[in-house]
């Protein structure tokens, strides 16, 4: 009788009461740390930051990604995080500040909109921006405005320089220098240059080269 209402006991705590904990399984976490060529001491602080908060959180580290660069030049590194991502090989990525990940606010959005597909969080320590909770998630909604007023910002600006240009008289379009130099690139040819060889002495792509040569085939 004892056992039968211990049994019960256990399965009420069961229903009513708290579940039994589960162990959790420690998310996998790819830490992505950048600098400027003319900043690379501060890469040791970044990954030593990122490193230390992911311990706090309880977090596998499975990846961790440096990189160097200046402006906004293309991130390949960070490449090979997203790839992990889509792989399903990461479920967190961590950054030191969202400066180092995004190269603009529109190439910002679009990767955590890719993250946020996948399924993947993101948290940026500087701006204690984490992509994890409800808060996080209503700043990535501020960042789609800000990003497609940084859009519209750029588009005025285009428009505004194409006027600017027609006022002024300018030409508007890709130059169409391949085509004032049909004679001499068919010439060069036949004296035996290499389509390179023509394209460096004219100052034109090699493409317009191949295609001149190509018309005169057909």
């Amino acid at each position: 009788m004892a056992g039968k209402r211990a049994s019960q006991r256990a399965k009420s705590r069961g229903v009513f009461g708290q579940p039994p904990r589960r162990a959790k399984t420690p998310l996998r976490a790819g830490l992505y740390a950048r600098v400027s060529t003319q900043d690379q001491q501060t890469i040791p602080m970044q990954t030593r930051a990122l490193r230390e908060y992911a311990a706090r959180r309880g977090w596998r580290i499975a990846l961790q990604v440096k990189e160097i660069g200046s402006g906004a030049s293309q991130r390949e590194r960070r490449e090979q995080l997203l790839e992990a991502a889509r792989r399903r090989e990461i479920d967190v990525v961590l950054v030191w500040r969202l400066d180092r990940w995004g190269r603009s606010v529109t190439d910002l959005l679009a990767t955590l909109q890719e993250l946020e597909h996948l399924g993947v969080g993101f948290v940026s320590l500087t701006e204690a921006l984490d992509l994890t909770t409800p808060a996080g998630r209503a700043m990535a909604a501020l960042l789609a405005v800000f990003a497609e007023f940084e859009r519209e910002i750029l588009r005025e600006r285009v428009r505004a320089g194409l006027a600017q240009a027609r006022q002024n008289g300018q030409r508007l379009g890709r130059p169409v220098t391949a085509a004032l130099h049909v004679d001499q690139v068919r010439k060069l040819r036949r004296d035996g240059l290499s389509k390179a060889a023509i394209a460096r002495r004219l100052c034109i792509g090699r493409t317009s080269v191949r295609r001149t040569l190509a018309a005169k085939e057909l």
